[in-house]
């Protein structure tokens, strides 16, 4: 088992300074695109009419400013470290503050762990509750870690 690590290591070395950057840009670009698919706001959409337009608007700019700022964040690292482990953090709690609120507000009647049986006999949205859990661990990653 040892020799099986050692060579998974030896493999691994080389790329592992972009594993990362995997999750980074994985959240960033995810989040960016959650936020600007809602613009223009639609101002009949349920988000907007169930809690008003200015709300809907700052949950969109949220998500692309989160977006980016997980991508930036890590981008500025080098040349200001502190300015890019700040960004970093807030943008991973905005993240998860949004994600949070999602969950409980838009998708509570979606199911996390099993696929809700819809009336004709499909499978509800399992996959896409999980890409919502997804979301919140990964914005509590870099809420948390950072840059560090």
């Amino acid at each position: 088992m040892n020799k099986i690590n050692e060579t998974l290591d030896n493999i691994a070395r080389p790329i592992s300074g972009l594993a990362e950057w995997l999750l980074r840009i994985g959240l960033g670009i995810s989040f960016f695109l959650h936020g600007y698919g809602k613009l223009p706001l639609d101002v009949s959409g349920w988000l907007a009419t169930e809690f008003g337009t200015p709300l809907a608007l700052m949950v969109a700019w949220g998500e692309i400013l989160a977006g980016l700022g997980i991508i930036v964040g890590g981008l500025i690292a080098s040349r200001a470290e502190q300015a890019g482990h700040l960004i970093t953090r807030l943008s991973g709690g905005a993240v998860l503050f949004i994600m949070i609120w999602a969950m409980i507000i838009a998708h509570s009647h979606w199911p996390i762990f099993f696929a809700e049986i819809l009336e004709n006999g499909k499978k509800g949205p399992v996959l896409f509750a999980s890409e919502q859990l997804f979301l919140i661990l990964v914005g509590a990653y870099f809420a948390i870690k950072g840059n560090k």
